[in-house]
């Protein structure tokens, strides 16, 4: 029971249109927008020149645990997540074993506890161990609390598969986080097939792959109802074929990453496996493509797509290492310095896409800064200067292709339920 008092910062509230400069307090782990005349505060934090804004949630994060430990635990992952600004994250399920029961989802949230650090939400998995054949528990995994339900990166090649888990999950309510990807389109691809897959010889993944499943899925959720949410779009006509199903009220959402908004395929000319993610980095054309269907709506999820891995695993022969890098500490300032440095995005706009988007799509509280909401905040000093330090991470992984970079803006406090639980 106690009071925490945020003074003289510029309070962004997405959901409320919120901003201005005020005070702002967190009475007994909830926002308040006054101070109870009858008790003391107990501590103050000058956040003047900084950003106050509901607590960042990150809709999908590998936590590696269990099974994965030596790349991240849901300790190290989590308090990685708070040192980035975030209060809440979903946890992926491609654990081993996968997350398909509730008695899986609920170890990652009796962990998530000890670890104290952020909310952890569990994200199960659709199909049994993950492998797109025969659907998972869904009503015992939700009763274990899991928010939204999702095969990770391995995508649900069987379009039955799909019909009935969007029809199962629709009755909850809950939505599904899909891969869009063709897997035979991709199979043994390293980058974007173009230009620079055929001078660097290396095989490509060609946009189709996304685009023909991502209309599958949008096929899928309209003749359903169900709710489909597609993971880091990378393409200009899955954004354009996601905008015209919003349009006639399909139930689809989508989110990007700011790696796919900052570097380009040009990137593995330097043959780094840290460029290497799935889906990959593209060409310019596809960029212009996700910042316009950021600007007008039709993504409205911005994730840090957390994929942890060992220098042991990834450091090899790029055509050998696995997709993906860390992000949780880095989201904020890639994304200032994709989207509101050159003025693509208000910062309510951007904060809109860490708060209210994703807190909608896992159907969480927070993603407010309204009376009464949970007390997760987070405080962003957006002028700082610094340097990119992966030695430096929480997390156990330090596989990033941004080492070294200078970046403007990160999270100076992190606070969940009125604990401060980072100090930067």
């Amino acid at each position: 029971m106690s009071i925490l008092h945020l003074q003289g910062g510029r309070v962004i509230d997405p959901a409320s249109r919120r901003d201005e400069t005020s005070d702002l307090w967190i009475v007994d782990g909830r926002v308040s927008h006054s101070r109870p005349a009858d008790r003391q505060v107990d501590e103050t934090l000058n956040v003047s020149g900084c950003i106050v804004a509901p607590g960042l949630i990150d809709c999908r994060v590998f936590l590696g645990e269990p099974g994965f430990e030596e790349d991240e635990t849901i300790a190290s992952g989590s308090a990685a997540a708070v040192a980035g600004g975030l209060t809440a994250v979903g946890a992926m399920p491609e654990t081993d074993p996968v997350v398909d029961t509730r008695a899986f989802a609920e170890f990652v949230s009796r962990q998530a506890e000890r670890a104290g650090n952020c909310r952890v939400y569990p994200l199960g998995a659709v199909t049994k161990n993950a492998k797109g054949e025969e659907l998972a528990e869904i009503a015992q995994l939700t009763e274990g609390a899991a928010v939204a339900f999702t095969d990770g990166h391995r995508p649900i090649a069987n379009a039955e598969v799909m019909r009935r888990a969007l029809q199962y999950t629709g009755m909850g309510g809950r939505a599904i986080i899909s891969h869009p990807q063709v897997p035979e389109l991709v199979h043994g691809g390293v980058m974007h097939e173009g230009y620079y897959s055929t001078v660097l010889g290396l095989r490509g993944m060609p946009p189709a792959a996304e685009e023909i499943m991502v209309r599958r899925n949008i096929a899928l959720a309209e003749s359903t109802g169900g709710r489909m949410h597609l993971m880091s779009l990378s393409t200009k006509n899955s954004v354009e074929e996601v905008r015209h199903a919003q349009k006639r009220g399909v139930k689809v959402t989508a989110d990007v990453t700011p790696y796919h908004l900052l570097l380009t395929d040009e990137c593995l000319e330097s043959f780094d496996p840290n460029y290497k993610l799935e889906p990959p980095l593209r060409s310019r054309e596809h960029i212009d493509a996700l910042i316009a269907g950021l600007k007008d709506g039709t993504i409205g999820v911005l994730t840090s797509d957390h994929r942890p891995y060992s220098d042991e695993k990834k450091m090899v022969e790029i055509d050998k290492a696995p997709f993906g890098i860390v992000g949780l500490e880095t989201l904020i300032p890639l994304c200032i310095e994709a989207l509101v440095e050159p003025g693509h995005l208000s910062w309510s706009q951007f904060l809109e896409k860490l708060t209210v988007g994703p807190a909608a799509l896992l159907k969480v509280p927070g993603g407010t800064l309204a009376e009464g909401a949970p007390g997760d905040v987070t405080v962003i000093d957006p002028n700082v200067a610094w340097t990119i330090d992966a030695g430096q991470f929480r997390s156990q992984s330090r596989n990033t292709p941004f080492d070294g970079r200078a970046v403007r803006g990160r999270a100076k406090f992190t606070i969940v339920e009125g604990r401060v639980a980072f100090r930067g």
